[in-house]
């Protein structure tokens, strides 16, 4: 009979969830398994660092709809990854992170890389972690993980597997794989909230549909499309569900900004009156203090997870249910009703829309210094209709992100609610490895880009030619902008980077490299870049005292004259706080 050891237990479990690729950093207390994957013919995406398997790993969801996996080894290993998972714990992001752990025989004798009770360091920052003690259950669990990270609202996982768990044998006809271990069908919406959903959506005259997560990995963007066609409803995404509904289609109109009260007010309209959350957390841009939608809409809230509704806000009608099924019910349902078609508030979107592209029209003339706009614009149409864009940076995302126009789910890949630098060449590299045809673009302030900068040595290693677009401003942009705007200028403290040929560094890891000082020359490099064929790093010089007008909004409550009035000599009742906007601190 058979003996198999748990790496190879692992793998077959693996394969029958069609996972054949794996973001790791080696550590012999994962040689088991990589010795069964090269057996299996997996795929092995080796990283400089852990934190980048963990982001690849989320950045793979991402761009797939599908859970990453990556393997860290036992203590430093997992340790390293934790930003990684909690990125994508708060996001919602599948992802299976698989760690190494010393030997359960040598628990409390202080062994190599032990001591730590990793499942207890990762609990608050997943849906579920495990450790695994019997060799021949190491396929339940890797099922029972793949189902927590996709069952319900998504999320980051963690099984732990001690290396001599790991390394022990078991017969391999005791050894059980499970099957039908998820539902069939999703969870739909009740008939009577369907019902009161598509009257009020009838009955409104500015509604707007703000989609989420929750959309894309229901994958769902063909019904999405269909419903608002059907219902005359525009539709806003972010970051993680642009693509959906493609951004050239008429009836969307970008992030969930456009609908904000006040730009609204400044041309004398009215924002909307009905906003149905589908698959989106409220938080951010949604709820609490500075919340997009209208005190006096109404909401309707469609997510997987009951505790997400209401969270932060009141709610007049809550709907639980997986965003697919709602809107392949929504449809059926609608198909005989003849909607309002809102053509005065698509008007009103589509004059929003059309100011806010042409906003930075005369500062692009500029040939120098270069505007960031301009850097943005030029990349954007540099890129193929299906390119998929990782965006890094505090203000370098936001310009990238008024730029480009996502016509596929999974084609922008940004921050989320940890607001975590560092994701973009990691993002990029896991885009690169799911979608090899396309191209894959990383847009990156040049502060973002130090976090994860050995990761162009896994680019060229593994021959994934992305493109690294440096926003090279000098400085952490939105940190400085911040600090000019409360204290003015010549009051930066630990914000300032100066003049860093992060080309030449590129170069010297393998890849194509290109410097741009002049806005006329960013098309040629851009070429030049993505005609190599190789990993490539074009790093062009912008201006740095161009505020982002998100960082502008965020400071917007400072002393309108900077310099004035510091955080900390407000006589208001109220305190300043960078990020939050004016607080009572009592």
């Amino acid at each position: 009979m058979a003996r198999i050891n748990g790496g190879e237990m692992l793998v077959r479990a693996l394969e029958r969830e069609d996972v054949h690729e794996i973001f790791t950093l080696h550590g012999g207390h994962l040689d088991a398994i990589f010795k069964a994957c090269r057996d299996h013919n997996f795929r092995i995406i080796d990283t400089r660092h852990e934190q980048a398997a963990a982001h690849m790993a989320d950045g793979w969801a991402r761009t797939t709809g599908r859970p990453g996996v990556a393997m860290v080894t036992a203590g430093p290993g997992v340790t390293d990854a934790v930003t990684g998972v909690a990125n994508a714990y708060l996001d919602s992001i599948p992802m299976v992170l698989i760690g190494g752990r010393s030997p359960l025989l040598d628990d409390e004798l202080l062994p190599l890389q032990g001591g730590i009770d990793q499942v207890a360091l990762m609990r608050p920052i997943t849906k579920w972690a495990r450790s695994v003690v019997h060799t021949a259950r190491i396929p339940e669990y890797v099922a029972m993980a793949f189902r927590q990270a996709v069952s319900g609202r998504p999320g980051p996982v963690f099984l732990e597997l001690p290396i001599d768990v790991l390394f022990a044998r078991a017969d391999e006809e005791s050894v059980v794989f499970p099957q039908n271990y998820r539902p069939r069908s999703p969870a739909g919406p009740s008939r009577d909230a369907l019902a009161q959903a598509l009257r009020w959506i009838d009955e409104a005259e500015r509604p707007a549909i703000l989609a989420g997560g929750g959309v894309w990995f229901a994958q769902a963007g063909k019904e999405l499309t269909e419903f608002a066609e059907l219902t005359h409803v525009p539709v806003l995404t972010n970051a993680k569900a642009r693509g959906s509904i493609s951004e050239e289609h008429p009836l969307c109109f970008g992030a969930f900004g456009a609908i904000h009260p006040a730009a609204h007010a400044r041309r004398g309209g009215k924002s909307a009156d009905l906003v149905i959350l589908l698959g989106t957390r409220i938080g951010l841009a949604t709820g609490g203090r500075n919340s997009v939608i209208p005190g006096d809409a109404r909401v309707i809230q469609v997510d997987i997870e009951p505790e997400e509704i209401g969270r932060g806000r009141s709610i007049e009608l809550g709907i639980v249910a997986d965003c697919g099924e709602f809107l392949r019910q929504a449809i059926a349902a609608a198909r005989n009703t003849k909607f309002n078609r809102h053509e005065a508030w698509i008007e009103q979107l589509t004059a929003i829309r059309a100011g806010q592209r042409r906003k930075w029209d005369e500062a692009m003339k500029a040939e120098q210094p270069i505007h960031p706009a301009r850097m943005a614009r030029e990349v954007a149409q540099a890129l193929d209709a299906d390119a998929i864009v990782a965006a890094d940076g505090g203000e370098t995302a936001a310009w990238m992100a008024n730029a480009f126009k996502a016509r596929y789910p999974g084609s922008f890949l940004s921050h989320g609610y940890l607001g975590c630098l560092g994701i973009g060449l990691p993002f990029a590299l896991a885009a690169k490895v799911a979608h090899p045809q396309r191209q894959v673009v990383c847009v990156i302030g040049d502060g973002s880009v130090g976090l994860n900068f050995a990761e162009f040595d896994t680019a060229v290693r593994h021959n994934l030619p992305v493109m690294v677009v440096v926003n090279n401003d000098m400085q952490w942009g939105m940190s400085k902008h911040g600090q000019v705007l409360a204290w003015g200028a010549g009051n930066a403290i630990a914000t300032e980077l100066g003049v860093v040929r992060y080309d030449r560094a590129a170069q010297g890891f393998g890849a194509h490299a290109e410097f741009v000082e002049r806005a006329s020359e960013i098309a040629p490099a851009l070429r030049r870049a993505i005609n190599s064929g190789r990993p490539s790093c074009v790093n062009i010089m912008t201006d740095p005292d161009v505020i982002e007008p998100g960082t502008l909004a965020m400071y917007s409550a400072f002393s309108s004259k900077p310099g004035k009035t510091a955080p900390s000599e407000n006589k208001s009742d109220e305190t300043m706080l960078p990020y939050y906007g004016k607080r009572r601190i009592d």
